[in-house]
């Protein structure tokens, strides 16, 4: 198969960034949104990222327009159809994952390789939708987020999916320059199996005081050399989120390290789901993070 034409389920956070990496590796993008306001909020945020790229001189001016002529937005499943490679990116919640995916088998061109960007469900639980002959050319395929800016991309492979699939997916992850490691199909992955627990732990540890917010993450930041504090990082991924993947790595493992934290579930139904809004952890301002919120 020589993949030429992508499909991208969501565009939120990291469907666009998905959407924006592959067009500019040369791909043919179509961005598939329910809605029209979904959709546009979703590309808006692709070309924002082309022009500010353009404004700093980073691209030019006819690198953004070849960017934007290969990106098409949609609300229809049908122009999936031509497509040979196509990502899921929902909202982490399994059923809204099983309707996406019971979609694809009515749409998806025979052979076309099917993936999910899950960060902790498994691979084979959303196949269930798909009839034998998808199985084969299923996998998962999970970028982190901000996607442009982060060279992580984990293939999680199930026991059908094919060695051929696998290059491919390799092949693909090298042309928009990111760097594959191979998964085990369970809960977590690698990256999450290993981040989640640390980062629950710190939820807990703000949870019973044992430091403030920004004591908590100077310390992991200048103590461990880590790039980011972990309830900062809690406040970029969502708390809503966390919540979600907790939930999901808890049911599978039944390990107390797993579980997530009161506070975080409090958190999540005031409304403080981190950075997209606007209060979490911290307090935001679009993407600049400002003063800790009380606990």
């Amino acid at each position: 198969m020589d993949i030429q034409r992508i499909g991208i389920v969501g565009c939120g956070l990291m469907g666009a960034g998905i959407a924006q990496v592959s067009a500019e590796a040369g791909y043919a993008v179509v961005s598939k949104e329910v809605d029209e306001a979904f959709l546009a909020k979703g590309l808006a945020r692709i070309t924002a990222q082309w022009d500010k790229a353009m404004a700093k001189g980073k691209r030019s001016a006819e690198e953004v327009a070849a960017f934007r002529a290969r990106l098409q937005g949609s609300t229809s499943w049908s122009d999936l159809a031509s497509c040979d490679l196509i990502i899921e990116a929902v909202p982490e919640r399994l059923e809204l994952k099983l309707a996406t995916f019971a979609e694809l088998e009515k749409v998806a061109r025979p052979g076309a390789l099917l993936c999910s960007n899950t960060s902790s469900l498994p691979i084979t639980q959303l196949g269930a939708v798909l009839s034998p002959g998808r199985h084969a050319g299923l996998a998962g395929l999970h970028f982190f987020n901000p996607v442009p800016a982060m060279p992580l991309v984990e293939i999680i492979r199930t026991l059908a999916t094919s060695p051929t699939t696998v290059q491919h997916l390799r092949d693909f992850i090298a042309k928009v320059n990111k760097t594959p490691v191979l998964a085990p199909d369970a809960p977590g992955f690698i990256v999450n199996r290993l981040l989640v627990p640390y980062l629950l732990d710190a939820a807990r540890c703000a949870e019973q005081r044992l430091a403030s917010t920004e004591d908590l993450d100077h310390g992991m930041k200048l103590g461990c050399g880590h790039p980011m504090g972990p309830l900062h990082l809690c406040d970029f991924i969502g708390l809503d989120t966390m919540a979600n993947v907790a939930d999901v790595m808890f049911a599978a493992y039944g390990e107390p390290r797993f579980s997530c934290p009161s506070l975080v579930r409090q958190m999540v139904a005031a409304g403080r789901l981190g950075r997209k809004s606007g209060m979490g952890f911290y307090r935001w301002e679009g993407e600049q993070r400002l003063e800790a919120m009380p606990l």
